[in-house]
């Protein structure tokens, strides 16, 4: 990406603009009431953000997900990552 403020973001965090795009548009259309869909998009965001899910926390984040009638987004998950460190 050539936007300065994408290029300032990926220096200071190290995470690809590019695949955050992707995996919100991704989040957008997804069915999150569909078990595969969710733990994929888990696993995305975990590749992206560089921290590795285990397991059990994916089985919990994809409960919490399925059940959850909010709206989740990228942040949301992104949030539930870190509060399962």
């Amino acid at each position: 990406m050539s936007n300065p403020f994408f290029e300032n973001i990926e220096k200071k965090t190290g995470v690809n603009m590019g695949e955050v795009l992707k995996l919100a548009n991704s989040i957008q259309n997804a069915n999150l009431k569909d078990e595969a869909t969710v733990r994929g998009l888990i696993q995305q965001v975990g590749k992206i953000a560089n921290k590795p899910v285990k397991k059990e926390t994916e089985d919990q984040l994809v409960n919490t997900i399925i059940n959850n009638s909010e709206q989740v987004n990228f942040n949301t998950i992104a949030k539930m990552l870190d509060k399962k460190k």
